[in-house]
């Protein structure tokens, strides 16, 4: 795939797409995934896997299009906020066609597990089938500024383990898809996910990725089967030390920030 139609905005998404287009392809990429099997990983182990959502050839476009100012509204060194180290860049709107196209895609499939939790976690708060509608909710509420990012690290970069909430309105499952290959490209620098247990000790999820593959989490708490009902979790990721080269990540968050 060459990188304009990688890159076409998300203004154009809204047209109807042959097979010719990302969207598309993306769509039914999704559509295709085993979804009972990352609901029960979800509800298990609070993350789930899939492999090769991205075309290596659209994980060495959008690494390539990282350099692309006016693709981003922002850029944030992590050393600077005490974060950890490495950067990462926030896309600005229109968002290419292909990140946008994962945001619409992934998000009608992940609601109802997100509107399941929810009633579990006795929460109020419920969650449109639609991404369309989710993102007005957040611009009422002055949540207008879009999150999906790419995160670079270098050889010693690492992110602490974190939550990515920015206002009032969360969608409480983001995705996250490695974009370089482990052993080629980079070495080190494993997604970690902790889990904090009432009265028990945290535990710990290593997830292993190769290149396109997509990993599926809560961003903040989930409800855990007890012996007397549901309880919740909190829920912090990361990633650890680069031992060497370069990695990329792009991040699929579904709320937008303040």
């Amino acid at each position: 795939m060459d990188q304009t139609t990688l890159f076409e905005p998300e203004s154009a998404q809204r047209v109807p797409r042959d097979r010719a287009g990302t969207a598309g392809p993306i769509a039914q990429r999704v559509a295709d995934i085993d979804w009972t099997s990352i609901e029960d990983n979800l509800d298990q182990y609070g993350c789930a896997t899939v492999p090769q959502l991205l075309t290596p050839a659209e994980c060495e476009a959008l690494t390539a299009g990282y350099g692309q100012d006016d693709l981003y509204r922002s850029r944030v060194v992590m050393a600077r906020h005490g974060f950890g180290r490495g950067e990462y860049r926030y896309f600005a709107y229109p968002l290419p066609d292909i990140v946008g196209g994962l945001r619409a895609a992934l998000y009608p499939r992940l609601a109802p597990v997100a509107n399941r939790w929810n009633a579990l976690m006795h929460l109020e708060t419920r969650y449109p089938a639609e991404h369309d509608a989710f993102l007005r909710r957040c611009h009422a509420a002055g949540q207008l500024r879009p999150t999906p990012l790419i995160l670079q690290y270098a050889t010693g970069d690492y992110n602490c383990l974190h939550q990515d909430l920015y206002g009032e309105h969360v969608f409480p499952i983001q995705v996250a898809i490695l974009l370089s290959a482990p052993a080629r490209d980079f070495t080190g620098g494993e997604f970690v996910l902790t889990e904090q247990r009432p009265r028990m000790q945290s535990r710990a999820e290593v997830v292993p990725l190769a290149q396109g593959d997509a990993v599926i989490f809560a961003v903040n708490e989930r409800p855990v089967q007890g012996t007397r009902g549901s309880y919740r979790v909190k829920l912090r990721h990361g990633v650890s030390r680069l031992r060497s080269g370069h990695r990329h990540t792009l991040g699929v968050i579904f709320h937008d920030a303040q």
